[in-house]
């Protein structure tokens, strides 16, 4: 039988390795999948993975997408690392997509000025961080499972948004469609690179970053986030309180993951409705585990798998693949990581039963 056995001691070098690891043995076995589907397995990984850093639109798009994945990962990190498990990052995405659209719906047609924008980025960023705690009081109140709440949650923020598009804020001039009106200018985020979709909202996110960074390894807060996640007894001991920490974490993370859901429909959407995100709460679980929850590996992470999203579309277009394929990988991707990081911890080990064992002793060896 084989059984997982903790190891004495972790290998620094294999640990740092691992998301190499782990994304090599994806490559490969993409390629055999692309073989199984007829495709000459060389040349399919080139268009997925090679040509779109060939195409200065492409990797302008490639900066959208990693835009909402970089927030949201940055969050989710907080709480893996003080072993808090958030998974509704896409419902708290689309909440605050939800919360920071209203004043855009408000406001619309009216003579708002420059304020619209920044209030929108509070209100989506507090959306997205009172919906979080909602999983987070059910956890520390009742003892419930923070992954099941926050999953469970999704469903009823997606459900919530089609309600308010399909209802009292669709645009009685879009053709019966379920979207609001168009945002004005104020309530758009602004354009960095003139001529493309790249937007304010890639400064916020490295600017997240490099505050996630300082909070994490300059601060008390951070020391006691990876002390709780380590050894909560000691943490205990020191005076920290995981209860506090876990409401203080799930905010965080909420707050970013809301962000990113008004910037991406202040900016590339332009205008809220079903369907503004392709899976980024979820695909940022694998951004989180990939950059290793350290702030500068989520953003190399975050390209990364935003590199997958566009070289779907073109492998979709060159090779005639389905589009899925694209989760395909990055499900294969979230495997391999969390196998490697498991192995690195453990090790598998064969024993014997007492059944085998007994045959053994009065049969003797097979």
């Amino acid at each position: 039988m084989l059984v997982l056995e903790k190891r004495a001691e972790r290998s620094a070098l294999i640990a740092v390795a691992s998301p190499l690891i782990a994304i090599v043995l994806t490559l490969v076995t993409i390629a055999i999948l692309f073989a199984l589907l007829g495709k000459d397995p060389l040349f399919a990984l080139k268009v997925y993975f090679l040509d779109p850093l060939n195409d200065p639109y492409s990797l302008q798009e490639i900066t959208v997408k990693a835009t909402p994945l970089v927030l949201i990962g940055v969050g989710l990190s907080f709480c893996y690392l003080a072993n808090a498990w958030n998974i509704g990052a896409e419902g708290q995405f689309l909440i605050g997509a939800v919360c920071g659209s209203w004043l855009a719906v408000v406001t619309h047609g009216t003579e708002a000025g420059p304020w619209v924008m920044p209030a929108m980025l509070l209100f989506g960023a507090a959306g997205g961080a009172l919906y979080a705690l909602i999983p987070a009081l059910c956890r520390v109140k009742f003892g419930a499972s923070e992954i099941l709440v926050s999953l469970m949650l999704v469903y009823v923020a997606e459900l919530i948004l089609d309600y308010l598009v399909r209802g009292p804020w669709r645009d009685p001039k879009g053709m019966n469609f379920p979207t609001t009106a168009e945002f004005d200018s104020v309530a758009t985020v602004p354009i960095l690179i003139e001529g493309s979709r790249v937007h304010l909202g890639a400064l916020i996110a490295l600017i997240v970053v490099a505050g996630a960074w300082l909070l994490l390894s300059r601060t008390i807060k951070g020391f006691e986030i990876r002390l709780v996640g380590v050894a909560s007894k000691a943490a205990r001991f020191s005076g920290f309180s995981s209860d506090r920490l876990i409401l203080f974490t799930f905010a965080v993370s909420g707050a970013l993951a809301g962000m990113a859901g008004i910037i991406e429909v202040a900016g590339p959407v332009g205008h809220l409705q079903p369907g503004i995100s392709p899976g980024y709460g979820f695909t940022a679980i694998i951004v989180a585990f990939l950059g290793r929850l350290h702030p500068v590996g989520i953003l190399i992470a975050g390209l990364f798998l935003a590199l997958t999203f566009i070289g779907g579309e073109m492998a979709q277009i060159t090779l005639k693949v389905p589009l899925d394929l694209t989760k395909v990988f990055q499900g294969i991707l979230l495997f391999y990581v969390l196998a490697c990081d498991s192995l690195i911890a453990y090790r598998l080990r064969l024993i014997r039963t007492q059944r085998k064992v007994a045959h053994e002793v009065a049969n003797g060896p097979a």
